[in-house]
């Protein structure tokens, strides 16, 4: 079952082969890599956006916080009701759940009276 393998031309450059007059190629050129600023001015010209997160304002950073609350309500209301929503919550230093706890509590007062 053992075939002999084809001759393929170069058999005779192995035999005279010399390992120690071979000679690696000569190492590349080193490119200095591009400033960072000049990386991004190029990939906003090219129509490209960063996937980096921005960070949120300090506002909207402690609206979360432990507070035995696990239920879930979710609401579809205006723009400006939420932006209104949201800054009651931040000039009192309320977080969301908090903020609707008063809001229902100021309501129910009221219907009482």
């Amino acid at each position: 079952m053992s075939k002999q393998r084809p001759d393929l031309g170069f058999s005779a450059e192995l035999e005279t082969f010399d390992p120690q007059a071979w000679t690696p190629p000569k190492s590349r050129v080193a490119h200095p890599r591009p400033e960072k600023d000049q990386v991004q001015q190029a990939a906003s010209a090219a129509g490209f956006q960063s996937r980096e997160t921005v960070p949120q304002p300090a506002s909207q950073r402690t609206r979360r916080r432990r507070t035995g609350r696990n239920a879930q309500l979710n609401i579809k209301t205006t723009p400006e009701t939420i932006e209104a929503f949201y800054r009651l919550a931040d000039a009192n230093g309320w977080g969301l759940g908090e903020t609707l706890e008063h809001a229902v509590a100021l309501l129910d007062r009221e219907q009482k009276a």
